[in-house]
């Protein structure tokens, strides 16, 4: 598939998804949120990818809304404004509920909506460099859409200061409120990157999808009988699937599992 504002790239089974507007710093519109949306739905369906990286082109990671865009959605009707900002909510949740392990490089600046594209991800690697913003109240808004996944990979307590705020951070704040899993020097992201991905990709790609599943459904439930019920079965379930029988005999018999063939 093509894209008018994006690259995508498979390479050993990793896909990389590269915003590509360097001349605006990324920024997204409307174009750029449907080129997402196809991008992880189609990335999350192909059986020879196992992990994506979100990665953009140029000195920024992505600069929030784009100016134009912005320009346009001032003369919406509040409806106008509504379908269009639940484009942007649909596109965010197609990252967050991706079936593969997803990793954002963050090598600039993120800010407003980049933050959100970044904490949709599973896993956030910053050079020190980058730097964060929650710019939206500087303009009169809020950031609405994106808050479920920010509020997420970044805390309440975080939240409620640089959502007020719209306070620029570093890379090193970022990392201290447990937004950005690691920082790695620009000269090591892409070796550090490769480390990661490696990971990923030896590991089960059923377990892997499960796992995801499984932090999104056990978080914030109470450890009740109807937990423990559930998670009783999904790991029943698991060890009688193909490939967790697999990995268990291949342990056992000191082989590589199926899925690295």
């Amino acid at each position: 598939m093509t894209y008018e504002t994006l690259t995508v790239a498979i390479n050993d089974k990793i896909a990389t998804v590269t915003l590509n507007r360097p001349d605006v710093r990324n920024a997204f519109n409307e174009h750029s949120i449907n080129d997402l949306t196809r991008a992880f739905s189609e990335l999350g369906r192909n059986e020879n990818v196992r992990a994506i990286v979100l990665a953009g082109n140029g000195p920024a990671f992505c600069a929030g809304g784009d100016l134009n865009w912005m320009k346009k959605m001032a003369h919406y009707t509040h409806e106008e404004n509504e379908a269009d900002a639940m484009q942007l909510a649909q596109m965010l949740r197609t990252i967050y509920l991706c079936p593969k392990p997803t990793i954002a490089r963050v090598h600039g600046d993120c800010y407003a909506g980049g933050m959100g594209l970044v904490s949709a991800c599973d896993i956030i690697v910053a050079v020190p460099e980058a730097n964060f913003c929650l710019s939206e109240v500087k303009l009169g808004l809020i950031p609405a859409t994106i808050s479920p996944y920010v509020i997420k990979a970044m805390g309440e307590q975080a939240s409620r200061r640089y959502f007020l705020t719209a306070e620029r951070f570093s890379a090193a704040e970022a990392h201290r409120i447990g937004m950005v899993h690691e920082l790695v020097a620009a000269d090591a992201l892409d070796a550090r990157m490769a480390e990661v991905l490696k990971a990923l990709v030896t590991n089960s790609p059923n377990a892997v999808k499960e796992a995801k599943v499984l932090v999104r459904d056990v978080v914030g439930k109470p450890v009740n009988d109807a937990l423990l019920a559930d998670t009783a079965e999904r790991i029943a379930h698991i060890r009688a699937s193909e490939q967790g029988r697999e990995g268990v005999a291949s342990f056992l018999e000191k082989r590589k599992p199926g899925w690295l063939n």
